[in-house]
């Protein structure tokens, strides 16, 4: 191996590691989003059968699914954009 392959080699490496991006703060994952989403659903649906049976009253049902909504109207939301991004993806020229 020629020396100044070498050494070459050695400082790619050298500034490989200083160009590493920093980590950054973790926020929330994918699975707490995930399973706020199911219990956003969850509590909706048992106040809804509770409303029926007649242990809740009409504003916590309508509290529950105004939740509900808004919590699949994100989800809709995020995977349209999702989708989307995908597109763009696939029309980039290679």
């Amino acid at each position: 191996m020629d020396i100044r392959t070498s050494i070459a080699a050695e400082t790619y490496a050298r500034a490989r590691t200083a160009a590493a991006p920093e980590p950054q703060p973790a926020g929330p994952g994918l699975a707490q989003i995930a399973a706020s989403f199911a219990d956003a659903l969850a509590q909706g649906e048992q106040t809804a059968i509770a409303a029926m049976s007649g242990r809740a009253d009409p504003h916590a049902l309508v509290q529950a699914l105004a939740a509900s909504q808004m919590a699949i109207e994100t989800a809709v939301t995020v995977r349209d954009k999702v989708v989307e991004a995908y597109q763009e993806i696939l029309r980039m020229p290679v």
